[in-house]
């Protein structure tokens, strides 16, 4: 089993960040004031899709003690399993039509078969086509007694107001490095793999703030250290195997362009292209670095989530590099790689707006 499936958080305790919601649920739990609809709203992977599961579990729980649920009971095992009938968890960007909305209020209609509650997880629910969605009002306006929406979206902004206004609306927020190293830490003790710390530290800082994704990046680096038969993982090989972008390499171009010097920036690029580099990868980190750049350039003692994927020793020679620009400059590089990041999506030669724009930059500054 994959582990982001394997480690998914079977009570509310084990929930890495969300505290405020995971308190304000086991508090309604609790004092048993369950509400008929539920929106959760927050970037992938934040761990709507699991608080959905765990709260329809804890809810349904024949022994719940407080607000955690058993694990135990045969309502929990079916949820566990992923085999409980009255748990129906509908993806809307593949269901998103007014037909498959009838079809949920008619099942709506009957009590549940094993369960206390019949519980409906619509994924991505901003996708809903217009008469899907309100269809879907009119069920929210009426709903059965036995029956819990809980309706999980990327977008909010997408979904029609009436609909937001009859949930209990929670917003999910991007983890930080510190959290997710957290868990992948447990996780490898739990599985005897023998990593290095800065090597978790790169893949956390590197999962756009999405335990999901960050679990399926370790995921990725055992399985390829295992058939290798690599005894120690190190954070070189965390580089090689996901792709990343030694930020020593963004730092050195980063000097070539303080430099005004495009023969240099372009030669330097083009060897470490020939050398396997992706170059929409190295455009990516790029502007990563540039953006924390600006960070530190509006207050260099700013305590910033963003700045927490670059080591001590990365951000000092960052600051030593920030002496040498001015503000309105470093906005300037940053424009300028963004636009060269979108016209390399339909380049015949991908490099060369990463070309043009080290030109622009170094003519122009």
């Amino acid at each position: 089993m994959v582990l982001y499936r394997k480690y998914r958080p079977k009570t509310f305790s084990e929930v890495i960040g969300q505290e405020h919601i995971v308190r304000t649920l086991s508090n309604a739990i609790e004092e048993n004031m369950i509400s008929h609809a539920y929106l959760f709203a927050g970037p992938w992977g934040s761990g709507k899709t699991t608080l959905a599961r765990l709260f329809a579990k804890a809810i349904n729980c024949e022994n719940r003690k407080g607000h955690e649920p058993c694990n135990k009971c045969s309502a929990c095992k079916e949820i566990n399993d992923g085999r409980a009938i009255d748990l129906i968890e509908i993806d809307a960007a593949s269901n998103r039509g007014i037909e498959e909305i009838r079809q949920l209020k008619e099942g709506a209609k009957f009590a549940p078969t094993r369960l206390k509650y019949k519980v409906f997880i619509i994924d991505e629910s901003h996708q809903l086509s217009k008469d899907a969605a309100n269809a879907l009002l009119k069920i929210l306006e009426e709903p059965p007694q036995h029956v819990i929406f809980i309706l999980a979206t990327t977008q909010p902004e997408k979904m029609i107001p009436t609909i937001i206004s009859r949930c209990q609306r929670f917003d999910f927020h991007k983890l930080t490095v510190p959290q997710i190293l957290k868990k992948l830490e447990f996780i490898c003790k739990a599985e005897n793999i023998d990593i290095e710390k800065e090597a978790l530290e790169l893949i956390a800082a590197n999962s756009s703030g999405a335990m999901r994704d960050a679990e399926s990046f370790l995921d990725q680096v055992i399985t390829y250290a295992k058939t290798q038969n690599i005894k120690k993982i190190t954070t070189n090989d965390v580089k090689d195997i996901l792709g990343l972008i030694d930020v020593n390499i963004i730092s050195q171009f980063v000097d070539f362009l303080i430099q005004k010097n495009p023969a240099k920036c372009v030669e330097f690029l083009n060897k470490h292209l020939e050398k396997g580099l992706n170059p929409f990868e190295f455009a990516k980190s790029l502007i990563g670095y540039l953006r924390s750049g600006l960070i530190l350039k509006i207050d260099p003692n700013l305590d910033n989530p963003l700045l927490e994927n670059l080591t001590l020793e990365a951000k000092s020679k960052l600051k030593e590099q920030l002496n040498k620009i001015e503000e309105r400059n470093l906005r300037k590089f940053l424009k300028i790689f963004l636009e060269a990041q979108n016209k390399m999506k339909y380049s015949p030669i991908p490099q060369l707006p990463l070309e043009l724009a080290i030109v622009e930059i170094c003519q122009n500054e």
